[in-house]
C-alpha cells in the first residue's frame, strides 16, 4: 500500500482529496492535517510514501515544509494549491506534481499514476547505507546485502561475506532500503534478489535458501509476504 497524508487547511479540498484517495485500491491515508506544526507531527509519526500539501497553510508555508521533507527517506511530494506562480519553487524542491485548482479526477488520475511511477523507480534499486568500518565509515550499495538481522537494539547488515552492526531498527532500514527487502521474521529480512529457492515446513513456516548457500525460516506471521511475492514473479 502507498502510504499518503494530505495537509491542506480547507474543508472541501480536503475531503475531495479523501475521497478519491479512498477510491485507489493501492493508496491508504494515514493522516491529515491543517497546518505546518500539525503537519509535522503526522509527517513524523505516520512516514507516509507521499504527501499532498497546500502550499498556503497556517503556521508556515508548504514551500518551507517540503525544503524540510528532502531527506533521502522523506516522502515525496505533490502540490496541491490554486496559486500557479509557485510551480517553478515546487518542482525545484523535485516535488512530483503539481495539482493546479481547481483540477478535475482525470487530472488527479494522472497525478497519482505519477506517484506510482516514482514509488516503483525509487523501489527498483535499494538505497545505499551508511556504514561503520573500523574508525571511518563507507556507502554500502543497497543491492549488495543479502539480508538483515535484528540483535536487541542493533541491526546486523550481512552483505557476501561482510557483516555490519548498526545502531537502527529493522523497520528503519527496511523503509530506507525500499520495497526490494521482505521481512520474513519479527528480526529478519532478505533481499529478494538473493533468494534462490524457497521449500514450505510443518505448521505454516517455511524456509528460503539464498544464493550463497545460507537458509533463513519464514515465521507464519511473515509467510503470507512471501506468497505475495511469489505470486507476482514471473
Amino acid at each position: 500500500m502507498i502510504r499518503a497524508v494530505i495537509v491542506e487547511d480547507e474543508v472541501h479540498a480536503r475531503t475531495k482529496l479523501r475521497r478519491w484517495l479512498e477510491q485507489e485500491a493501492d493508496f491508504e491515508l494515514v493522516g491529515e492535517a491543517e497546518d505546518g506544526v500539525t503537519a509535522g507531527k503526522v509527517l513524523t509519526e505516520q512516514r507516509p510514501d507521499v504527501v499532498f500539501l497546500d502550499i498556503r497553510i497556517p503556521e508556515t508555508d508548504g514551500l518551507a515544509l517540503a525544503e524540510r521533507l528532502r531527506a533521502e527517506d522523506a516522502p515525496i511530494v505533490v502540490f496541491v494549491t490554486a496559486h500557479a506562480e509557485h510551480a517553478a519553487a515546487a518542482f525545484d524542491i523535485d516535488a512530483v506534481d503539481y495539482l493546479l485548482k481547481p483540477y478535475d479526477k482525470e487530472r488527479f488520475d494522472r497525478c497519482v499514476g505519477r506517484v506510482r511511477e516514482t514509488l516503483n523507480s525509487r523501489a527498483a534499486a535499494p538505497r545505499p547505507l551508511v556504514v561503520p568500518v573500523r574508525d571511518a565509515s563507507r556507502l554500502l550499495d543497497g543491492s549488495a546485502i543479502t539480508w538483515l538481522e535484528s540483535e536487541d537494539n542493533y541491526v546486523r547488515v550481512h552483505a557476501g561475506e561482510q557483516n555490519y552492526l548498526l545502531r537502527r531498527t529493522l523497520q528503519d532500514l527496511l523503509d530506507r532500503l525500499g520495497r526490494k527487502f521482505l521481512r520474513i521474521h519479527r528480526s529478519r529480512a532478505v533481499n529478494v534478489a538473493a533468494i534462490a529457492t524457497v521449500r514450505p515446513l510443518l505448521r505454516g513456516d517455511a524456509e528460503i535458501g539464498l544464493q550463497d548457500g545460507r537458509t533463513l525460516r519464514v515465521s507464519r506471521r511473515y509467510r503470507q509476504g512471501l506468497k505475495d511475492w511469489l505470486g507476482g514473479c514471473d
